[in-house]
């Protein structure tokens, strides 16, 4: 039975205490994302404070976009899903205030990342490739933390608080948010709530696409802070995303609910043994539900409706231990457990018979123990050393069900067709571990790193148990049982280059994977048994290298410009034929003007022309859509400073109105054909916030 208690409640008083604020953050075009006094102290991880970001975003997918060597898929408006160094969904570990967050939606419109409300968020660290065995099992592009920090209370202090409003003209979008929180030395409760409406966006010709959404988000957190360096913290927060449009879908989501319970405790000082000790216990709860009828004019033949939910429980237990010689160990256990179900219903005049389980019932649980060390080798070296085991174990419940509709088939009988086997328990043992060294130069301000790692990472619900039957074949999409577990072997390399003039960073990376999971169409291929270009599942071998730089030039106290440039490249080795859906060469170009109390800007971003595709369903996946042209597009922006406490920001985005879409599309799981999004036109934002 579903708890439906504290969403309730947060969501009265979320009503209560943002009703009068509409509001006015677009969701729908590519953010603009500023960082005030950060220092590129590693290429590979970038801490973000949200405080001093500039702009606006639908959801946290959004926003990543503007970070170095992340990309992002667009379906719609909502539920930007990202992509790090050309590598997307499971294999990026992406942490919400510390719980994971597992989607709804099997075509994945609402990714983690959807479940964000950027206003309620004081922080997002980005770690590309793998940095840390602490986050959880595989993680081999990467691993995003959203967080929330509540600093404690000063003797005196009562309340402190933010409220803001946003407007984008292009989709017509309004936004608000409140965070008010009240407390003394010894605790404090906190209240976020934020609200925003969107509209249809409109491309640089003027044609609407389909990208609105409403949605409303509410966290209460409750924190007991004794001392200084212990925090024991209760989370409740409920998200509701309302009548979801996607262009790049044959399905809108009329509802994407979830609702997260989250305990955590901290204490950063001596506990016997142990120098620090952190305990966290979360519980996510997506009831999502997808339909081609009830947001459109209908023009399918069937009606057709998927409920679904996605329950995650877990948690993670860790101590520090700094030994006298100096080196600081990390040791820990996590645990996580998700179950999934997703049933498809179809009908003439109503979608009430049952045809399908895209997701029968699906648990997958992964326990794991990691165990970190630092070294401070010398005052010039740092060695930095991770080892993890993760045990994964995963069936299917319904697996050998027959749904009531004509003609219908099991999900057993899917796999049977396709891969001859049926939905086994499976259990995988993985092990994981990374090495990294660092070097300060003693001569010139320049640090180097090296690192190596091994990361792995079992297949999801979808990719193994994925089972939804159509009479035409090529609109079958089959996970597969017998999937092997994916090993991502990584190397880089980078440096960080810093004086009164410069800021630079660049890393490169090589990353050799067996048997990667590869999303394709059934021709026939070994471990394939029919050639019909249904969707299917299979091991290959792969390849992906890259680069990624960033450079900040401070001309004078004033005038400063920034460059950054990113590139992936991924070769199926197996079928010797490109990966799909990797982005181009990606760039931006900005220059900065900052007084006292305004600054202003200007900047060129942009991607080169993605020649390398695997676009022909009948030898390949047909993934990508086409060759995409390339593109480049102007943003203006600016802030000022009203008084102490306030602050105005405004923009235009796409200046010059360019038509472009991004490289990566989503994929269209119930049509065979790919759709490519064209991107927001020219919009003009203002952004107001006030701190008291």
């Amino acid at each position: 039975m579903r708890n439906t208690h504290y969403p309730t409640l947060l969501l009265s008083l979320f009503s209560i205490g943002i009703a009068p604020v509409t509001a006015a953050a677009d969701a729908t075009t590519l953010p603009e994302l500023l960082v005030e006094d950060t220092l590129l102290v590693d290429p590979a991880q970038r801490d973000f404070s949200l405080a001093k970001s500039a702009g606006v975003a639908a959801d946290g997918g959004a926003w990543l976009r503007n970070v170095t060597g992340v990309s992002g898929v667009r379906m719609g408006g909502h539920g930007i899903d990202p992509v790090i160094r050309g590598l997307a969904q499971t294999r990026i570990n992406i942490l919400l205030d510390g719980a994971y967050v597992h989607g709804g939606c099997p075509n994945r419109m609402d990714p983690p990342s959807a479940y964000t409300d950027l206003d309620s968020y004081d922080t997002v660290t980005v770690l590309k490739g793998v940095q840390s065995v602490q986050y959880g099992a595989g993680g081999g592009a990467g691993t995003v933390l959203f967080a929330r920090e509540t600093s404690r209370f000063a003797a005196g202090e009562a309340l402190r608080g933010k409220a803001g409003l946003q407007f984008q003209s292009n989709p017509n979008t309004r936004s608000g948010f409140a965070d008010l929180a009240a407390g003394a030395p010894q605790g404090y409760a906190r209240l976020i709530a934020s609200r925003k409406q969107a509209d249809d966006y409109r491309d640089g010709d003027g044609v609407d696409v389909r990208s609105g959404f409403s949605s409303k988000d509410a966290n209460l957190l409750l924190g007991v802070t004794p001392d200084a360096h212990t925090r024991l913290e209760l989370g409740l927060e409920a998200n509701r995303t309302d009548d979801a449009l996607y262009a790049g879908a044959g399905m809108d989501a009329p509802q994407s609910d979830n609702d997260t319970v989250r305990v955590k405790f901290k204490r950063d000082t001596a506990v016997g043994p142990f120098s620090a000790v952190n305990a966290e216990l979360y519980r996510s709860d997506v009831t999502h539900v997808m339909d081609n009828y009830s947001l459109r004019p209908q023009t399918a033949p069937m009606k057709m409706r998927v409920p679904s939910t996605s329950l995650t429980t877990g948690g993670r237990f860790g101590v520090d231990i700094a030994a006298a010689n100096g080196w600081l160990w990390t040791l820990g256990v996590d645990r996580q457990a998700n179950n999934r179900e997703a049933l498809r219903y179809s009908g003439m005049m109503t979608a009430s018979t049952l045809d399908a389980l895209l997701w029968p019932d699906v648990d997958i649980e992964q326990t794991g123990v990691f165990g970190e060390l630092l070294v401070d080798l010398d005052a010039h070296n740092r060695f930095k050393g991770g080892l993890r085991y993760d045990r994964v174990v995963s069936d299917a419940g319904r697996a050998a069900e027959v749904p009531p509709a004509a003609g219908a088939i099991s999900p057993d009988a899917l796999y049977t067709l396709y891969y001859g086997t049926t939905a086994q328990d499976r259990t995988d043992g993985n092990f994981g571990g990374l090495l990294r060294l660092e070097h300060d130069f003693a001569a010139v301000p320049m640090t180097v790193y090296t690192g190596l790692s091994r990361s792995v990472r079992s297949a999801d619900a979808t990719e193994r148990f994925m089972a939804s039957n159509a009479m035409s074949p090529s609109q079958r999409w089959v996970g597969n049982p017998t999937l092997a577990p994916e090993i991502h072997h990584q190397f880089d390399v980078g440096l960080d280059w810093r004086t009164e003039a410069w800021e630079a960073g660049g890393d490169l990376y090589y990353n050799h994977v067996s048997d990667f999971i590869l999303r394709d169409l059934a021709h026939g291929q070994p471990g394939i048994l029919r050639s019909d270009n249904a969707t299917v599942y299979r091991n290959v071998d792969a390849v992906l290298y890259g680069l990624e730089l960033e450079a900040t030039r401070h001309w004078t106290r004033r005038w400063q410009s920034r460059a950054t440039l990113a590139y992936v490249h991924a070769q199926n080795t197996t079928d010797s034929r490109a990966i799909a859906q990797i982005p181009p060469l990606e760039f931006s170009l900005a220059l900065d003007y900052r007084q006292d109390s305004w600054s202003g800007g200007a900047k060129l971003r942009g991607a080169a022309r993605q020649t390398r595709v695997d676009s022909d369903p009948v030898t390949g996946s047909g993934l990508d859509v086409r060759q995409t042209p390339g593109f480049a597009v102007l943003d203006l922006y600016g802030k000022t400073r009203l008084g102490k406490r306030a602050e105005l920001q405004l923009g235009i985005d796409n200046v010059f109105a360019r038509t472009y879409a991004e490289h990566l599309n989503k994929a269209n799981a119930f049509d065979v054909t790919q759709v490519q999004v064209n991107e927001p036109g020219r919009s003009l934002w203002i952004k107001g916030e006030v701190k008291f």
